[in-house]
């Protein structure tokens, strides 16, 4: 938990110097500071412990110093000081797509906008435009923004939910008294938002288990606390439910807090059938109240004739169907999984050099791996050069000879421009092993532009991949107006494959559009979009996202062997 705790803390520091205008070199290092620290896959307190924290990239003396301080003290100095001098709901109208520090230091000064409030009633009255650089057309953007941003704060991110109850699932293993435990709800289903957790318990001694779940050091107010039920709001702002049930009804209360509605409806129904009722108690013949069921979910399905169900699919969305009929997909994990392709390195704005990354690729057990650093006109990524792109490669090809039973292929994220072509010559394009190409501008555009402009990149003959084709970041940026059937469409004709970027904060193709991809018989990607080591952890998120779409390890390129993937790329390439 520290570690979010501590680049959350970078990150906002790296917001007021941006609003201060301050040194962008400098923003640039907390900002590549915070993403380290998030990344990585130890406890940062850790790794202080051992007096190893400029270790971590982009952690030098200054960096590691405020570190220890948080650790010691619980606050950073520096970053009081600045909370002192400009209020934090300017920072929060950073938050708001389309605000950036610029027009937050103006609107601050200008007009005292402090408070996402005040900017929405000043946008809604219409008492923005006119000030430099604000248009009728960006009041209206604004107050668009400023409804993803409520949405993005009503519900937390998959990431950061599951990151926040595995926390608290660990402290609760330790005690003697537990017996099982489980996450339930739309968490459980691993949706991508979450509106609160609730967690699921047995215990010969409850009183002592809710006792240490009220007593987390995380929580910051206790709003029930009972025998069999208590819930507490975390400092994250997210309500947390533990229940204490019986043994014997721990798979039918798993079952029935699960979810989701629709899902246990459709269930319900299939009992009374056969003369049955199901609730979170267990499943009871409905004329005598004998149980028949209860004690695991695969029980509970059993007896009103299912197989099991995994959690992912419990959407009402043709599950029971398919059940019925032995159609259930074999759906994708992670241990499926061979490889990755997108990731970035210090070519573009990685935190780690190729061969880096590379080992901490390979130490994940994968057989091989993508490096596809921005292209040039990503330059607030760092974006590579042409001849940049050719250095880039030529090293990949130096590394991969070196590297035994691991193959490193070349790869770039293009940009597609507004037009739809790509930043990159076709000679040089042909180089590449893998051909990603993503939007990274012009994000306002009309629909039907922004579809032909994305259809006629996935339609460009040595292009292989389409990335996180529709752009949003949730809960802070909407997807862009595309209509995602023509883009699917369209990639289905040329045979582009597209991707499920699974980095948390994207989650893009969403579940619906992943399996609309299945349906037309497009390969999809799962990529972790890694900017550190740390981040190819990712990767269960986005097969979260591939397992709600109903995808099995044949729907997912990267769940290919080695050859076959190569074969494909080579095929896809040469036109054949």
């Amino acid at each position: 938990m520290k570690n979010a705790e501590i680049a959350n803390l970078f990150n906002e520091i790296a917001d007021f110097l941006e609003v201060k205008d301050e040194n962008p070199f400098r923003i640039r290092a907390y900002r590549r500071a915070a993403q380290a620290v998030e990344g990585l896959p130890e406890d940062i307190a850790a790794i202080a412990g051992r007096g190893a924290l400029l270790e971590v990239p982009g952690i030098g003396k200054d960096l590691a110093a405020k570190i220890q301080e948080y650790l010691a003290t619980g606050e950073i100095e520096y970053l009081e000081d600045l909370r002192k001098e400009i209020p934090a709901g300017v920072i929060d109208l950073m938050g708001i797509h389309g605000v950036g520090p610029k027009t937050a230091k103006l609107l601050y000064e200008q007009v005292g906008v402090d408070s996402v409030e005040k900017l929405e009633e000043l946008a809604h009255a219409h008492k923005l435009a006119g000030l430099p650089g604000i248009k009728a057309k960006t009041e209206e953007n604004i107050l668009k923004g400023i409804a993803v941003w409520r949405s993005g704060r009503e519900r937390m991110p998959l990431g950061t939910a599951l990151s926040l109850a595995e926390g608290i699932l660990g402290e609760l293993r330790r005690l003697k008294e537990m017996d099982q435990i489980s996450s339930a709800g739309s968490l459980r289903r691993m949706k991508e938002t979450v509106k609160d957790i609730d967690i699921l318990v047995t215990s010969k001694k409850p009183a002592r288990v809710m006792e240490a779940f009220v007593g987390l050091p995380n929580v910051a107010e206790v709003l029930a606390h009972g025998e069999t039920k208590s819930s507490v709001r975390l400092r994250e702002n997210i309500q947390v439910d533990l229940r204490v049930v019986a043994p014997d009804c721990f798979g039918a209360a798993l079952q029935y807090f699960t979810g989701s509605k629709q899902h246990n409806i459709r269930v319900r129904e299939l009992a009374q059938r056969k003369g049955l009722k199901v609730s979170e108690y267990g499943v009871f013949e409905e004329n005598t109240n004998r149980r028949v069921a209860g004690k695991t979910e695969a029980e509970v399905y059993r007896a009103v004739g299912l197989p099991f169900i995994p959690p992912e699919l419990r959407e009402d969305g043709g599950e029971i169907e398919a059940a019925l009929e032995d159609r259930l997909p074999t759906l994708v994990t992670v241990e499926d999984i061979r490889g990755d392709l997108q990731m970035h390195t210090t070519w573009s704005d990685g935190g780690h050099s190729l061969a880096d990354l590379a080992e901490g690729v390979r130490a994940k057990g994968y057989q091989y791996m993508a490096v596809t650093d921005h292209s040039k006109s990503a330059t607030v990524a760092r974006g590579m050069k042409d001849e940049q792109v050719l250095q880039m490669i030529a090293e990949v090809r130096a590394l991969d000879k070196k590297m035994k039973d691991f193959r490193i292929l070349a790869g770039c994220e293009v940009d597609i421009k507004g037009d739809g072509t790509l930043d990159l010559p076709d000679e040089i394009l042909r180089q590449l092993d893998l051909v990603l190409v993503s939007v990274h501008s012009r994000f306002k555009m009309a629909r039907e532009e922004m579809t032909a402009r994305i259809v006629r990149a996935v339609q460009h003959p040595l292009v292989h991949l389409l990335g996180h084709p529709t752009g949003r970041l949730i809960g802070e940026r909407a997807a862009y107006e595309v209509d995602m059937e023509a883009v699917l469409m369209a990639a289905r004709t040329a045979g582009t494959a597209v991707e499920i970027n699974a980095s948390p904060s994207r989650l893009d193709l969403n579940d619906l559009h992943a399996r609309r991809a299945k349906d037309l018989g497009l390969p999809v990607a799962i990529n972790t979009d890694a900017h550190t080591i740390g981040h190819l952890d990712f990767m269960r998120f986005g097969v979260s996202v591939g397992r709600r779409g109903w995808l099995t390890p044949a729907d997912v390129l990267n769940a290919w062997p080695e050859k076959q993937l190569v074969s494909w790329l080579e095929k896809k390439r040469s036109g054949r």
